[in-house]
């Protein structure tokens, strides 16, 4: 049985890069804002309730309009926890399917959202990818080409990062200070011992 591993950590913190270097272990890895993107396009029941809750206009050309919607919620934490509460069942369901497929000793879940969606009861262990503040909206603001200000309201409609790394079994520092790649394969290798004591 293969065991389900969570990659988390806030904006900006490298998530992506660590579930990158992960895969060229030869580890799979489930991207859940792809698969939400997907599934909010695929989900005919998902479609009809986002429809009916932020309006027509949150499709347009029957593909889900991300301008439109994120407009609508990034800045309404009610509306939100609205959207959450549509998008997060339906992307566990499909994230644990997936990870039930897989053939490998683990497979690795990369989400922003782990603890706040209540997935983390699904996995075996969570790893947090941990940056420092200022470090994270930098790159934040460079990669989407937004604000300062703006990188901010949305890493305050998340999780406190530290609170975050304090629930996590592992944490890897993704600070421009220490080698991100080694600090991955000796958890990976960690994680592979894990799995044999199954």
């Amino acid at each position: 049985m293969v065991r389900k591993i969570g990659l988390t950590g806030g904006i900006g913190s490298g998530k992506t890069t660590v579930a990158k270097i992960f895969e060229l272990l030869g580890v799979p890895v489930y991207y859940a804002d792809d698969a939400a993107k997907r599934i909010m396009n695929e989900d005919e029941d998902l479609r009809a309730a986002i429809q009916k809750q932020f309006g027509e206009s949150s499709y347009k050309n029957n593909e889900l309009d991300r301008a439109y919607l994120s407009a609508k919620v990034f800045n309404d934490p009610f509306h939100l926890e609205i959207l959450n509460s549509f998008v997060h069942p339906a992307t566990i369901r499909d994230a644990s399917k997936w990870m039930n497929e897989q053939q490998t000793p683990y497979a690795i879940k990369e989400a922003a959202l782990i603890f706040e969606s209540g997935s983390a009861e699904q996995l075996d262990y969570v790893i947090g990818v941990d940056a420092p503040f200022e470090l994270r909206i930098k790159r934040t603001m460079e990669r989407n080409n937004i604000s300062y200000d703006e990188v901010v309201k949305r890493m305050n409609s998340q999780l406190d990062d530290k609170i975050k790394m304090k629930l996590c079994d592992f944490i890897l520092q993704n600070d421009e200070q220490r080698l991100l790649i080694p600090q991955v394969i000796e958890l990976h290798q960690k994680l592979l011992m894990l799995t044999e004591e199954l």
